[in-house]
């Protein structure tokens, strides 16, 4: 293993500094073991797996350099700024517990390098270049710390957490939500007939899913109009408000915008976007949503590509905490216990990026830095896929109550149909709720809890006995690396 106490000296002698030619990252001034980052510099933490023979201080300080202002070889323009200002600065490497051959990298970035307000100008700057830097085998994002004086600059969801529940008039439990399945191939008209049933059966929410935009079998205004056609007809049954995700990912911005618009001329609550979109794209629509009192749901579409291997990529705690940044009211953040990828402790810290107003240093859960959030709202997370009503005790006990719980298959999966499906889960919701508040054990007691709920209950006995042997019990590729100690929870 390479000596991570190697030699770093930098070159102070300006002479020797700034002659032509090739020096050591950590020569330039990249890597500074004695820097106390400020409470304005953004922190990031690294993973790190150097190339054979590469000293990882070397690449921590690489990563600084490449992340910020350096290029391969000496260049004589520094001098023409305060260049020790815009430099970043690696502080710290340490190995990585369990994982030979990586390592943990902190760097500190001063605050004026980045523009306010921006996140693609924060992400251009972090992962912009250097996860494709030869002497790097991998390199990971694993955590992020950002000063109060950036975020002060965000404005955040447009609608938060709080104001959601006042316009629902729905409070003290989770939220209750379905994706139309299948998710491509319906007509408009029987579209609109799932959105009906779901929702005359107790759920709060319908949505589209990730990849329904405007395609030959049902285009994007038909599919408005249908679903609209349902949560009003739905709303007016039940007496509660309702509210169904339209997807309003598209080609362009100018298409956003007119299908947002659509949506808001209908009379519909919320919009949904896709994270593909870009960070431009999603600032743009939420803006356009706080003018327009509209709640705004992020599917997190694509983003395993870079989060799920804990060896490269971006952590989705740190997409997260951008995307509370970028300002969306709900975000799919896993479930812990369906079919995607995530492990409890690891969802969790999730979650408490969203809704926490300080999140705290929790290593368990893979939070590595305080954070505080400035009175920025808070974002309602989204559990879903591959969960049922049979999971109710376990996604309550996780998660608490402030989150949508959405049951797509295991809503109209249902033997009976989707309104059969909607009314299982909904009763199963209400038993639990009831059961904690009661103060009883629903993790140990819940399934007792729920069969005894559905011996009066035909949708629920039904839903318990078609998933009673349902479970994603795969182990997990992403979990915190950290090394226990009697201060860590």
């Amino acid at each position: 293993m390479a000596d991570i106490t190697a030699d770093a000296t930098q070159i102070t002698d300006s002479k020797k500094r700034y002659s032509a030619g090739v020096l050591k990252y950590r020569q330039m001034g990249y890597w500074v073991p004695d820097y106390q980052p400020k409470e304005t510099d953004t922190i990031c933490l690294f993973r790190i797996t150097p190339q054979e023979g590469v000293d990882p201080v070397e690449a921590g300080a690489a990563v600084a350099g490449e992340s910020s202002t350096a290029t391969w070889t000496v260049v004589w323009t520094d001098r023409l700024t305060a260049c020790d200002n815009y430099r970043a600065k690696c502080y710290k490497v340490d190995p990585v517990p369990n994982n030979p051959g990586q390592y943990f990298a902190w760097v500190a970035y001063d605050i004026i390098l980045f523009e306010e307000g921006s996140v693609a100008n924060i992400t251009a700057s972090l992962i912009g270049n250097v996860f494709s830097f030869k002497p790097l085998k991998a390199a990971r994002l694993e955590d992020i710390r950002l000063p109060v004086a950036m975020i002060k600059t965000f404005k955040g969801p447009p609608t938060g957490m709080i104001v959601e529940r006042e316009r629902l008039d729905k409070y003290g439990r989770p939220l209750l939500g379905a994706t139309t399945k299948p998710k491509l191939g319906l007509s408009g008209r029987n579209y609109g007939r799932v959105i009906y049933e779901g929702l005359k059966g107790g759920l709060d929410f319908m949505k589209d899913d990730e990849n329904i935009n405007s395609q030959p079998f049902m285009h994007w205004r038909d599919r408005f109009l249908y679903v609209m056609d349902g949560v009003n007809k739905a709303s007016a049954a039940t007496g509660e408000v309702k509210g169904s995700y339209l997807n309003v990912t598209a080609a362009t911005m100018e298409d956003i915008y007119e299908r947002a618009e659509f949506a808001k001329e209908l009379g519909s609550i919320i919009v949904m976007v896709d994270l593909i979109v870009g960070w431009s794209g999603i600032q743009s629509l939420s803006n356009w949503c706080r003018k327009n009192d509209m709640i705004l749901h992020m599917h997190r579409a694509g983003h395993g590509t870079y989060t799920r291997q804990k060896s490269h990529g971006v952590s989705f705690r740190v997409i997260a905490k951008w995307l509370r940044l970028a300002g969306v009211d709900h975000l799919h953040a896993g479930t812990a216990v369906g079919k995607l990828e995530g492990d409890p402790p690891t969802v969790q810290g999730y979650y408490n990026v969203c809704r926490e107003p300080f999140t705290k240093k929790d290593l368990a859960r893979g939070i590595y830095f305080d954070q505080d959030w400035a009175d920025l709202k808070k974002v309602m997370p989204v559990a879903s896929g591959g969960i049922h009503a049979g999971q109710m005790h376990q996604l309550i006990d996780l998660f608490g109550e402030d989150v949508v719980l959405q049951f797509g298959g295991g809503t109209i999966g249902h033997p009976d149909g989707i309104q059969a499906g909607a009314v299982a889960n909904r009763v199963a919701l209400e038993a639990i709720i009831k059961a904690r508040n009661e103060g009883k054990n629903i993790k140990e007691e819940g399934p007792e809890i729920l069969q005894k709920v559905a011996k009066t209950c035909t949708p629920l006995k039904q839903a318990l006995e078609v998933w009673k042997d349902v479970s994603f019990n795969y182990a997990s590729t992403d979990t915190s690396d950290y090394v226990p100690t009697s201060s860590v929870s």
